[in-house]
């Protein structure tokens, strides 16, 4: 998922939330007014967000709304500090990494009972269903949306290295990258992620290999109960993306993130890319590369013809503090359904919550078409879930980082690499037993 970032000082964000909380009485003639957190904060996001809180408000007349939108970098840690309170939240943006450990800490409602005979589930389609619900079957939150992986390529390019299709496993990434990848003419293969999340690729690549092995509940882990690194597939994975940098990606690339990684797609440097579909919209946008020049397949696929999707999501939710809760649950339905939703997607680039998206034009044609095909193929596109909500994600994340990049300088091996992470996830486990 993208990392945005703010340049607001934290003070501001401080003065902003107190502001938002301020405004959290009930007005005398009766109106109920709920405050919305959201996390992932950006202008233009934040602008959909009040134009659509005003279509709640002008059908809900008596309920008003406060967003309240602290910047990016400081959200998740303001929004913490308001739930630990236990007062100034209402409605709040729950992720796939913040469920865990703020359920645990008795911060979020569970709607599970008020949800129970909502109608907009028979529209959603079965992940975001699934998604809604822990493995205790509570709903601390209702998905907006998901992130998936889909591959950004450039036609022109794979077409005069002559190739006549994207690649469909990650063995013909590597063989199509390198023809392709000539340095010299400033023209590489693939913007290989080195650097922020770098890990995120990483095990995308191993999970491809393994596919039908891989426990859906946990995609961390083998139907058989270890770990995906303890199989030797991973070993196998982690020497074919090693090649996919030192033959086909630049050198800098070593410490590329998310903005270097879409900046080298969208300028017309690189032929490949691997990223979430919000980067659609600026690849769309972009004045060095046309339209007709690039498109999107679908993940590819490990050895096996299969791969696995690993869907990060985040949705709304309500906090167990707010003492409005009914009020904040029917915010919560409204932006889950319908035309909120749907343009809350397609605004956000977003792969959708309902099912009427797979017969909407916008997603069956261009870009959005290689998620359309992964939806309707579950048994090739495998969906798991990673265990993003435990304790630990955050640590896991800087270690398995800084493992990719050594790999990449020649500081480990494939196979010393995948051992550590057995290791690891193995004694985190044990640990929780």
């Amino acid at each position: 998922m993208r990392r945005r970032t703010a340049a607001l000082a934290l003070g501001t964000a401080a003065a902003m939330v107190l502001t938002g909380c301020s405004t959290m009485s009930p007005e005398a003639s009766g109106t109920v007014t709920l405050n919305m957190v959201e996390s992932l904060t950006n202008p233009t996001r934040t602008d959909l967000l009040k134009d659509l809180i005003a279509d709640f408000e002008q059908q809900n007349p008596k309920v008003k709304v406060n967003l309240v939108s602290p910047p990016t970098e400081q959200a998740d840690q303001k929004l913490q500090q308001m739930l630990q309170s236990g007062s100034g939240v209402d409605v709040l943006e729950v992720r796939d990494i913040t469920v865990g450990p703020w359920s645990n800490n008795g911060w979020l409602y569970d709607m599970k009972k008020d949800l129970a005979g909502w109608k907009g589930w028979e529209a959603m389609t079965e992940n975001a269903v699934n998604a809604s619900k822990d493995a205790e079957g509570k709903t601390y939150f209702v998905p907006y949306g998901f992130y998936g992986l889909s591959l950004f390529y450039r036609t022109d390019l794979i077409k005069e290295a002559g190739f006549s299709k994207p690649p469909a496993t990650w063995a013909e990434l590597v063989e199509q990258a390198s023809a392709v990848h000539d340095p010299a003419k400033r023209r590489y293969g693939y913007a290989f992620r080195g650097g922020a999340n770098s890990n995120s690729n990483a095990t995308a690549a191993i999970e491809a290999y393994l596919a039908d092995q891989v426990d859906p509940a946990n995609g961390f882990k083998l139907k058989d109960g270890r770990t995906i690194f303890a199989a030797p597939e991973a070993e196998a994975a982690m020497k074919n993306y090693l090649k996919l940098f030192k033959q086909a990606s630049p050198k800098s690339s070593v410490a590329w993130g998310y903005p270097e990684m879409v900046e080298a797609f969208s300028n017309g440097s690189t032929a490949f890319l691997l990223q979430d579909p919000e980067v659609i919209a600026t690849v769309s946008e972009s004045k060095s590369i046309s339209k007709d020049q690039w498109a999107t397949a679908p993940l590819v696929a490990g050895p096996g013809g299969k791969t696995v999707q690993p869907l990060a999501t985040a949705g709304w939710g309500v906090a167990q503090g707010s003492t409005h809760k009914a009020e904040a649950v029917k915010l919560v339905e409204f932006l889950s359904q319908g035309e909120a939703s749907t343009t809350f997607t397609k605004k956000n680039s977003l792969v959708p919550i309902l099912k009427s998206a797979t017969s909407d034009p916008f997603y069956r044609t261009g870009p959005w078409s290689s998620y359309v095909t992964m939806t309707e193929q579950p048994d090739k596109y495998l969906v798991v879930t990673q265990p993003r909500g435990v304790t630990w994600w955050a640590e896991w994340q800087q270690k398995a980082d800084a493992d990719v990049q050594k790999l990449i300088l020649g500081k480990t091996t494939p196979k010393e690499l995948v051992a550590g992470w057995d290791a690891y996830w193995t004694e985190k486990w044990q640990q929780e037993q």
